[in-house]
């Protein structure tokens, strides 16, 4: 039975994010890929990525695999589990919970969006991407373009969502199934320490990094980070519907 992989995107993201990662695994996996434009906590994302997998039969194995603040939609996944899940990977994203710092940055980010929606997006697309990407006008304009058109009232509802998100870090340290961790070794946005930080509290994680990388490790790496989620998934044991269940 084809294992189906459910790819979530990140913040000011949509599918465009995971689509060139996608095309590397669609002939093997069934590929589905959640964004998040609408909704406004991270609970009603992960409700919504469960719906996208409402007709899975229930021996169906299933991955999940989110990138950055899909990673958080993934852990809230797990949280209000709907069926079992074999496998789960967590890519340029971290288990740490909000802290009084990081909501007072996601308060920064909030108002740049209300301020200059423009700028950020340039602001947004250097900080999040290595150097050695910037003369790359291909790439750049395809991730200016995703983030305008994913726009500044998505933006703001999903940094409110990120800074009210739940603390479920006790949970991924109990999990016991195969977990990926990759990271860009330049990731600024969620930077290296909080991916060795979370594969040194979980159990089944294999951790890798991606040389040369920032934080948009799917459009940076895409053809490398698809053959980490291949090896990832040849971990799978598609016979039993029960493992993976979520302590």
């Amino acid at each position: 039975m084809k294992p189906t992989l459910l790819l979530l995107a990140g913040m000011l993201n949509d599918e465009r994010v995971w689509q060139p990662v996608a095309r590397h695994l669609d002939a093997v996996y069934e590929v589905r890929i959640a964004h998040f434009p609408t909704q406004e906590t991270i609970a009603e994302m992960a409700q919504d990525a469960w719906q996208q997998l409402a007709d899975l039969p229930s021996d169906q194995p299933l991955a999940l695999a989110g990138f950055s603040m899909g990673g958080y939609v993934l852990q809230q996944m797990l949280a209000d589990p709907q069926r079992s899940v074999q496998a789960v990977a967590l890519i340029d994203s971290s288990i740490r919970p909000e802290t009084d710092a990081s909501r007072a940055n996601r308060l920064k980010t909030l108002q740049a969006i209300e301020g200059n929606f423009p700028a950020l997006v340039e602001q947004v697309a250097r900080w999040s991407t290595h150097p050695s990407r910037h003369g790359d006008e291909a790439l750049m304009g395809f991730i200016k373009t995703m983030l305008t058109e994913v726009g500044s009232k998505t933006a703001a509802s999903q940094t409110r969502a990120i800074a009210g998100r739940g603390d479920h870090a006790a949970l991924m340290r109990q999990l016991q199934v195969p977990t990926l961790i990759a990271c860009g070794r330049q990731d600024k946005v969620t930077p290296p320490e909080l991916s060795q930080e979370a594969a040194d509290q979980m159990s089944q994680a294999q951790l890798h990094w991606l040389d040369d990388t920032g934080h948009m490790s799917p459009l940076e790496r895409t053809a490398q980070l698809a053959e980490l989620i291949t090896q990832w998934l040849a971990r799978l044991a598609p016979t039993d519907p029960h493992q993976g269940n979520p302590p």
